[in-house]
């Protein structure tokens, strides 16, 4: 696996964004990734190599229907945090990634297995901040579920 020095010395790490159904094909299409409507300071945690995933609450946003499973999966591809611009004064700023082929997986069967979800109870919380770092083995369990290839993803 490629990498900047930065991200082999403090080791590869993985991350969910929160992100509806609709958008996160946006990314999937382009090859980017962009969290939290757009802000910066989320992307400026992620390096090369670093693995990200994707959960939608929802189909679409603000008013879509409930959807509770992660939709993409992929590889940062170098890191670097840019800014684009669509049009009416919305500027998101985004990193690019490497996607994998994939299917959704549903969370609920995959809850009582994720170390960062405290409380099966409250699971909906871990979400609350759009953008969140997870351990190494929840990353794989949810890339599993999807059906990503791992080996693809260490290598992309």
């Amino acid at each position: 696996m490629t990498g900047d020095p930065a991200s082999a010395k403090r080791g590869r790490r993985f991350w969910i964004g929160v992100v509806s159904r609709a958008h996160v094909l946006i990314g999937v299409r382009d090859g980017f990734a962009q969290v939290n409507h757009g802000k910066k300071a989320p992307l400026l945690r992620t390096r090369t190599g670093d693995g990200i995933v994707y959960y939608s609450p929802k189909t679409d946003y603000p008013d879509g229907e409930p959807l509770q499973a992660f939709t993409a999966i992929g590889r940062v591809r170098t890191g670097d945090v840019y800014q684009a611009d669509m049009g009416g004064g919305f500027e998101p700023f985004r990193v690019d990634v490497d996607w994998l082929q994939c299917h959704e997986a549903p969370i609920r069967p995959l809850i009582a297995q994720l170390s960062f979800i405290r409380d099966a109870a409250h699971w909906g919380a871990a979400f609350r901040f759009g953008h969140l770092e997870v351990p190494e083995a929840d990353f794989r369990l949810i890339a599993e579920a999807m059906g990503a290839d791992l080996a693809a993803l260490a290598s992309a």
